[in-house]
This record gives C-alpha cells, sequence and structure tokens, in this order.
C-alpha cells in the first residue's frame, strides 16, 4: 500500500482498516483516526501504542476475527462519542469532566447536556429552550432554574480554569 492510497483511505467513509504491521506506522504517521486490525505473522512480535488497534496472529479463527473486529470498533464509537473538543477545552461524557491542560471540573449530566446543547446549536439557546429541552420544565413556567444552574456552572468553570467567557448570554440566549 503506497502513501497516496493510504490518504485517500482518510477521505473515505470507512468504520476500521486492516492492515499488516510495516503499514500501521504509516497509519500512525498519516494521524489515521480509524480503528485497526494488524495482522501479524506468528512468531513476530509487536506492540501497538494505538488503544483501538487489534493485533490478529496468523493462523486465526475467523468467527473470533469477525467478533473482534465488531468489538474493536464498538470500543472506538463509544470513545469517540464520549469525547467532545470545546474551544480549548474536552468534555468527557462518561467521566463526567470538563478538561483543560490537565485541570479537571467535575460536572452534572444536566450540565453535561447543558454544554453539549450550546456547542450543537449554530445559534444562541434562548431561556424557554433550555427550560423546556434540557431542565424538562414548561417553556411558562416562572422560575430562575435556568439563570441559577448557568450561574452556579460560571462560577465552577471561573474557579476551576479562571475564564469567565465560556458561557456566554446576549437578548437572543445562551451560547459558548
Amino acid at each position: 500500500m503506497d502513501h497516496k492510497n493510504l490518504t485517500d483511505l482518510k477521505q473515505e467513509n470507512i468504520n476500521a482498516i486492516i492492515s499488516d504491521i510495516e503499514n500501521s506506522k504509516k497509519l500512525s504517521s498519516l494521524h489515521f483516526n480509524k480503528p485497526k486490525i494488524l495482522i501479524q505473522e506468528n512468531g513476530k512480535t509487536s506492540q501497538s501504542k494505538d488503544t483501538y488497534s487489534l493485533i490478529i496472529k496468523l493462523p486465526f479463527n475467523l468467527i473470533q476475527f469477525n467478533q473482534d473486529i465488531i468489538n474493536v470498533c464498538k470500543k472506538f464509537e463509544f470513545h469517540n462519542n464520549s469525547l467532545i473538543s470545546i474551544k480549548d477545552y474536552i468534555l468527557d461524557k462518561n467521566e463526567r469532566t470538563l478538561k483543560k491542560n490537565n485541570i479537571h471540573l467535575k460536572i452534572t449530566e444536566k450540565e453535561i447536556d447543558f454544554i453539549e446543547n450550546l456547542h450543537v446549536s449554530s445559534k444562541p439557546l434562548s431561556r424557554e429552550f433550555i427550560l423546556k429541552n434540557i431542565w424538562n420544565y414548561s417553556a411558562d413556567t416562572d422560575t430562575h432554574t435556568v439563570e441559577t444552574h448557568i450561574y452556579r456552572l460560571r462560577q465552577k468553570i471561573k474557579n476551576q480554569f479562571k475564564d469567565n467567557s465560556f458561557i456566554k448570554n446576549s437578548k437572543k440566549g445562551y451560547s459558548l
């Protein structure tokens, strides 16, 4: 497999790649962000630094090979779906933390939902939208729940990361 073919693979919609050990180094240098199934002859030893790689030694059991591929792809997908890059931060949904420069802040499920909704929205989220879709209150409810929770979350972020501008608000609503 030449370098051009490997580069083309990055553009394709694929779930994983099967390669021999020698080409795995090329894949790593391209930062190929997919699970890698590496084929290795018996007797040879190799270690993959990639957490979501699978090393298959020849000969192999086809049924077990199929199950191993499914498992490594599921682990990779689970990991990728749990980490969200937001500005200079990483939102880790599994650990329920917001991270920046080796500093971790524990956050609640509602705070994760709130931050994630702000992140995926192309426009500011209104108080009514947040009440109805995150806190599951009626949009007509007269409460300061949104303001209180956002204030507390801002204080946690400010105290931990010294960041006053992570969550912004305007007349249109809240945004990142």
